[in-house]
């Protein structure tokens, strides 16, 4: 008796989920070229919504294409505008997008004289503190951190401690060391 009265209410709420998605799909009007998502109707009783906007063609939100543009945009504007030098060969950098970045690109051109340190990493002052949001993180080779408030680090190994993550050269391990791993450099952000 118990498995038949299972079955029985197995079958019902199968029954519900099926003939709600034929309302909704009776009802909901999706037009992705114009933008819009019309509700005519609901059970309750008359129910009108419209959202106008851009509709991506996966499963994203509304929003979340508003947000991924905004952040597309100002990551563009920061890998547009700053630009990292190493004893004067540019490297590709992909910048983060935070408060201690703004502020470099503000600061900008900035020299900055490098010291070996550890056989893993380079590091110098900026002159001025800025903006930390100090984690504690595991490095890796190509990335450039925030150290101290006032010092850059550019790892071409790996470290564990606390900094703020500002960006990273997008190069090989072997390019790095090469360009890191011999001697004090001299960095530029302009």
């Amino acid at each position: 008796m118990k498995k038949k009265g299972l079955i029985i209410g197995l079958g019902v709420v199968i029954a519900l989920i099926v003939a709600g998605g034929l309302i909704v799909k009776n009802f909901v009007k999706v037009d992705k070229e114009n933008g819009s998502v019309q509700i005519i109707g609901g059970a309750d009783g008359p129910t009108s919504i419209f959202i106008a906007g851009k509709i991506p063609d996966d499963n994203s939100s509304i929003e979340d294409v508003s947000i991924m543009e905004n952040e597309e945009e100002e990551n563009e504007e920061v890998a547009a505008t700053m630009k990292l030098k190493i004893d004067g060969v540019e490297v590709p950098v992909t910048w983060e997008e935070n408060d201690s970045v703004s502020e470099l690109t503000d600061l900008k051109p900035i020299t900055i004289e490098m010291s070996k340190y550890g056989g893993f990493e380079q590091v110098g002052p900026i002159g001025k503190s800025i903006t930390s949001n100090d984690k504690k993180i595991t490095t890796s080779y190509g990335d450039i951190v925030l150290y101290a408030d006032d010092q850059i680090v550019v790892f071409y190994g790996s470290n564990t401690w606390e900094y703020t993550k500002l960006g990273h050269i997008d190069m090989t391990k072997e390019e790095l060391t090469d360009l890191l791993g011999n001697k004090n450099v001299t960095i530029v952000l302009e």
